[in-house]
Order: structure tokens, then sequence, then C-alpha cells
């Protein structure tokens, strides 16, 4: 089970069974992935310019993420202004290793066999001192499995429930007094997080991490989980609507903009009612199982 990769059993157990909604950091223990995918894999696939230029984001707090042009010569990645930029303190976020590593690929692949979940899986280089991204909350559940270093992570409750793809964004609904007031308060939770330990974070919750060792620098994977909804369950149930011509027939300009929009309105209600009644829910929930396992969502 490749979530044994990441957490030790008690953590599987908690994961699969009830599925926290508050941080807590677990002991990994060693296993295969320590061999396979150590600080010094990471940052040879950055500092040779293995990784794909537009899966790379180079960020040093408090500003935003550079152009990639900064560290890209027409258009492929160039490892030595990657250096450069890592030198004076950038952080350096490799995406989506799944797509790069295959034993990263083969991991992905069997956390989602084993969950349901898609998934991908990011490295983030931070060098001593030094600051990446600031506060900020994410749409998904993620293990962060630090790998060298220690990273401090400062934690506060969500200030936003259940954000989901693009609805309650951290940068969407951000507002200028977040920082100042967090800051002020204090974290709900704050650990400084070791080469060998993993922190499962719940989405939602706000985390501010950085380095604080002068001296050694941070390398860590973030598995980022993206949790199946009712909302994703109700999409693939007025999925097959699209068998019925009913749903596909047009409706005209003057039906949408006009005064029967209410009416078409209604009537599409009561479509989708007969539809959703016709289902046969045991057939349809093999597909649907089938879809969990397989669909890629890896937009990030």
């Amino acid at each position: 089970m490749s979530l044994r990769l990441l957490l030790p059993e008690e953590g599987v157990t908690d994961l699969l069974a009830s599925w926290p909604d508050e941080p807590r950091v677990y002991e990994r223990g060693k296993s295969s992935l320590d061999e396979t995918v150590t600080a010094e894999t990471i940052r040879s696939y950055v500092f040779r310019g293995c990784v794909p230029a537009d899966e790379i984001a180079v960020v040093k707090a408090p500003n935003p993420s550079l152009n990639p042009k900064a560290y890209m010569t027409n258009g492929r990645t160039d490892r030595a202004k990657l250096a450069r930029l890592y030198e004076s303190g950038h952080t350096i976020r490799l995406g989506n290793l799944q797509r790069v590593i295959p034993d990263l690929a083969q991991v992905s692949h069997d956390i989602q066999a084993e969950t349901g979940y898609s998934n991908y899986i990011h490295a983030f280089l931070t060098p001593p001192g030094n600051q990446g991204l600031r506060h900020h909350w994410d749409q998904q559940m993620a293990v962060i499995v630090q790998i060298a270093g220690t990273k401090r992570w400062q934690l506060w409750s969500p200030p936003v429930e259940s954000p989901m793809r693009e609805y309650n964004e951290s940068f969407r609904v951000w507002r200028d007094h977040f920082i100042p007031e967090w800051e002020s308060a204090g974290p709900d939770l704050e650990v400084d997080l070791r080469a060998g330990q993993s922190l499962l974070l719940p989405r939602g919750w706000v985390h501010n991490p950085h380095v604080t060792d002068l001296d050694i620098d941070s390398v860590h994977l973030t598995f980022a989980i993206r949790e199946r909804t009712p909302l994703w369950l109700a999409e693939k149930l007025v999925a097959e609507a699209i068998e019925d011509p009913e749903f596909r027939r047009i409706i005209l300009p003057r039906d949408i903009t006009g005064p029967v929009l209410l009416e078409q309105m209604h009537a599409v209600r009561q479509a989708l009612r007969i539809h959703l009644d016709g289902l046969d829910l045991q057939s349809l929930a093999a597909a649907v199982r089938r879809a969990a396992v397989t669909e890629l969502e890896y937009a990030t």
C-alpha cells in the first residue's frame, strides 16, 4: 500500500477510516521511497535542468512567483539560472513529479487505487534561512514528507469552510488584514518538521512554512490528494443526461435573454428529477468506481 510510504500504520488508518480535519505529525520510519527518491535525486532534477520549465515555479517571500523567463532560456529550463536563483534565497518548486519520476508515478497511481482520489506530487527546495510561499491555504488534503533538513510550519485553522476547486481559493478571497491578524494571534499549531517525519495537512488550513536553520536547506515532497465530494458524485449522476436528446436540444437566445428563462429553468429541473429517478444506481456505481481510480486531475 503506497500510503504506507508516506505515513506509518496509524497514519494510514487515520486517513482511510476517519479523514482527520486537524493537522497531525507522524514519524514515518524508513521505506522504499527513501531509497529511490532522495534529496540528492530531487536536487539533481533541479540543477541538471531535467524538469520541464512549465512545471517549475520560483518564489521568495514576500514576493509572488517569478516570471518563468527568469529561469528559462529559449523556452527551456536553464539550470545555471535556477542555481543562481536558489543561491540568492529563492525556493524552487518542481511540479507534477508523478509525470517525471517513474517511482513517483507508481506511488501516485497506487494512492489513487487505494483511495479513489486523484493526486499530484510537488517537490520544494528551500535554501537555508529562507522562505518561498507565505501564508495561504490549499484546496485539498496534503501529506508533507520531509526528506532533508527541517522546515517550520506555522498553522492556523481554516478561515473558510471546505474550499474546493476555484471556490474559496485563498488568492480569490484574500483580504489584506489576514496576515496581520494571524501573526498577531500567533499560530494555532507550530511544527518543526524534520527529515523522516510527515505532516498530514487538511485542506483549508493556513500554513506559513519557512526554514529557520541558517546552515542546512530543506527538501520536502507534497502529496496533494484531491478528495471526492458529494458535488463530484452529483456530477457523475448528471453526466449521463447527455444521452437524452431532450437535454441536447437548443434553447433559443430569446428564451435565455427573455422573460421565459424562469420557465425554462423549471422545465429543466423537472427533467433532471426524472432523469435522476430513472437511473440504475447499482450499475452506475461500477462506472463511478472506475472513474474514481482512473481520472487524472493534475491541474494545479
